[in-house]
């Protein structure tokens, strides 16, 4: 059985409401990560969460090649009926 992904609103630089799709989030080596799919830019997003202050996060897009490539491999067996690229 397929779940419905989970929606969640984030904010850009501007304050701007952007609106992702959570399609799989997973942990290594203590860092919490988020796939999200943006329908509006019709993208596939990779997110590293953030500590901030007290029980707050923030998430900041991944952008070093090596790291996409480890976490393209673990969402791929964690979403088994979908091919994720970049």
């Amino acid at each position: 059985m397929s779940k419905k992904p989970e929606a969640i609103v984030f904010y850009d630089e501007e304050d701007n409401e952007i609106q992702l799709e959570v399609l799989e989030q997973t942990t290594i080596a203590g860092q919490n990560y988020l796939l999200v799919f943006d329908q509006e830019e019709d993208a596939v997003l990779l997110f590293r969460e953030v500590p901030e202050d007290g029980d707050f996060v923030s998430y900041e897009i991944v952008e070093d090649d090596t790291e996409i490539e480890a976490l393209l491999k673990v969402f791929n067996e964690l979403i088994e009926e979908v091919d994720i690229e970049f």
